[in-house]
């Protein structure tokens, strides 16, 4: 019996298998015969084809129930909306109780001023409010209104026409807000496509309006004119398409992060050997750089017409607020169709307009105050010369000078920390009031942190001998373990 079974069996595979290789009984691949394999394998995709094209599974419907609801509902957490900050960066700057001139008051305590860009020390100059009151008394406070839409008052045109006249270029153009100024300039001129190289050195304004552009930011080292040629013939060895781009160098005349001038005759080689324009932020050099404080291009002896765009601040030097951007009237005329900061905000308020054009004429009329500033900041200079622990790595004829430490501990914040110990204890003890280069989230600038001391005109001689004294006896004391 069990013989029959098995030979029933072997018959059934027999004939299993000689159906399996019916469909491909004459098929050789590479020399092998692959038996059965093709049916199985169409089996196969059939079996696949059939269960893609089923709907998928989905669990019948109902609704929640009340206690789901309420459940889910405590069980809900929210995003914060602010991002929780880091315990170093909350930090709660000392409040003036005066104008910000050269002396102040710091909780009921006169303090020397060293944390303000008062480079001329115009603020609480007798003309310039003379000038502010009268304007007031005629115009009111507010424009109420961009430039487009009846916001521009016979003060604006004024004023634009006295920067033009100041500077040396055809015509100006005003902007409400300092910083605005380079972020929306920028955008304005470089769009997406176009290629930017830019030091990495420059302050959050610029960074602002290179994000905003959105045209290819390349950096080079921070006043490193080497850097800067590298980058250029990249560009242009690169890039089959680069004479067709726009093209741009952007700098500061003075750096706010480190208080270095651009050698702006070398840049302006380099600009026209590989044909790209130049965008110069003067924020922290009109009035300060040049014998009649008319910048970077009378500093270098460059003419004013080989600069393709300029920007400038007029909350430093000018003691006023806004800013402005000149060059030719294209590059203006431009602008008031284009930028977002001149068409969408509200007009720089009159009296500041009529404050710039006083603080213009004061300029002209006293140079004396370039050379004063000039003198207070060698004098500042040859106190804080060869002390141990700090170096100075701004140039001599920067108003902003900058402190470093001469040793890195090797970590940003510790080195922040040091000397922000450094300014803490100068206000604290001596009634020197300055501030360190802390920087915010938002800006990218990675150059070396510092304590920044602007100068003024208007500070006395006894003023700068104690703020050196100041820095060297607290230095000597705090760093003396490092």
């Amino acid at each position: 019996m069990v013989p029959t079974v098995l030979e029933m069996v072997n018959d059934t595979l027999g004939w299993i298998t000689i159906a399996l290789d019916a469909f491909s009984a004459r098929a050789v691949i590479f020399g092998v015969h692959i038996g059965g394999h093709l049916f199985v394998e169409a089996m196969l995709l059939v079996a696949i084809l059939f269960l893609l094209s089923q709907k998928s599974y989905k669990p019948p419907k109902r609704p929640l129930t009340e206690k789901e609801i309420d459940d889910l509902c405590d069980e809900w957490v929210p995003e914060p909306l602010i991002p929780l900050s880091a315990k170093d960066m909350q930090y709660e700057p000392p409040v003036l109780e005066s104008a910000a001139g050269p002396h102040a008051i710091i909780n009921g305590k006169e303090v020397i001023n060293f944390a303000s860009a008062n480079y001329l020390g115009l603020i609480g100059n007798e003309k310039l409010l003379d000038s502010c009151t009268s304007t007031l008394e005629k115009y009111g406070v507010g424009s109420c209104g961009p430039r487009g839409f009846y916001g521009t008052i016979d003060v604006h045109l004024d004023c634009e026409a006295r920067i033009a006249k100041f500077l040396g270029t055809p015509d100006s153009i005003l902007y409400s807000y300092g910083l605005s100024t380079m972020f929306s300039a920028i955008p304005a001129f470089c769009k997406k496509g176009d290629v930017i190289v830019a030091d990495e050195g420059v302050h959050w304004g610029i960074q602002n309006g290179l994000h905003l552009s959105r045209s290819t930011v390349v950096y080079f080292k921070h006043n490193d004119m080497d850097s800067l040629r590298s980058k250029l013939e990249q560009i242009a060895a690169g890039n089959k398409r680069a004479k067709k781009l726009r093209r741009y160098i952007i700098i500061e005349a003075i750096y706010q992060n480190s208080g270095q001038v651009a050698p702006l005759d070398k840049i302006v080689k380099l600009k026209e050997e590989f044909r790209f324009r130049v965008l110069l932020d003067e924020s922290n050099s009109v009035g300060v750089l040049g014998h009649s404080g008319r910048g970077l291009t009378e500093r270098f002896k460059v003419p004013v017409e080989k600069i393709d765009i300029i920007t400038a601040a007029m909350g430093h030097a000018l003691a006023t607020e806004g800013g402005f951007c000149t060059g030719g009237s294209r590059v203006n005329d431009h602008q008031r169709l284009s930028s977002s900061g001149y068409v969408f905000s509200a007009s720089l308020p009159p009296y500041l307009a009529s404050a710039a054009i006083t603080a213009f004429d004061i300029l002209e009329e006293n140079p004396s105050l370039v050379k004063k500033l000039r003198e207070n900041i060698e004098l500042l200079w040859k106190g804080l010369s060869n002390i141990p622990e700090l170096s100075i790595a701004s140039d001599p004829e920067s108003p902003i000078v900058f402190l470093r430490l001469k040793r890195s501990t090797g970590s940003m914040k510790n080195d922040l920390q040091h000397l922000e110990d450094i300014a803490a204890r100068m206000l604290m003890e001596d009634s020197v009031f300055a501030v360190t280069s802390k920087r915010s989230t938002l800006d990218k600038c990675r150059l070396p942190v510092g304590i920044r001391l602007f100068v003024s005109a208007a500070h006395s001689e006894s003023d700068l001998t104690r703020a050196y004294e100041s820095v060297r006896r607290v230095a000597a004391q705090i760093l003396k373990d490092y």
